[in-house]
């Protein structure tokens, strides 16, 4: 019997938002720690370092969005303040995939996020989540994500969808 070689695949998304408010309070809204101002449910929990701060390394773990994979391990891998960047390495068994947040300035009182997703699969199982997820996440195009954080930037308050 002849096994069929695994072949990973690579997906990716793009989408920019538009914040209503200065780079210099945005930007930090993407942090590991400050995104629960404004996204309903993030709970992440800190394995590196002791503290809740951003650095290029900061690791930590969140639960799982489905049964097969019950968590998600994150490590900023990138991070330049001074770019208004950041991107995330995030893991399972079965997958890895990052997230890339670049801001910029767009007039006096808005900021343009771009956001990036980029999905690997490490097995068949994987590339089939990485479709799913892609799809799921990008469903408003993260419109979700600009209400959300202009909702915040408003009421200092978390935007809950009813």
């Amino acid at each position: 019997m002849h096994k069929v070689k695994f072949i990973s695949q690579r997906i990716t998304r793009s989408s920019a938002i538009s914040i209503k408010g200065k780079i210099e309070k945005v930007f930090p809204l993407f942090g590991a720690f400050e995104e629960r101002k404004w996204a309903d449910g993030w709970n992440p929990t800190l394995i590196y370092p002791s503290e809740e701060t951003m650095e290029e390394g900061t690791t930590f773990s969140t639960q799982g969005t489905i049964k097969q994979e019950s968590e998600f391990l994150w490590r900023v891998s990138k991070y330049e303040p001074t770019h208004c960047l950041v991107q995330y390495l995030v893991s399972t068994e079965n997958r890895y995939w990052t997230i890339t947040v670049k801001c910029d300035k767009s007039g006096d009182d808005t900021t343009v996020a771009d956001i990036t997703y980029t999905y690997i699969g490490l097995n068949d199982l994987g590339n089939r989540i990485n479709l799913q997820s892609l799809e799921k996440m990008y469903v408003q195009n993260l419109k979700d994500w600009e209400q959300a954080i202009n909702y915040y930037l408003k009421t200092g308050k978390v935007w809950k969808e009813v």
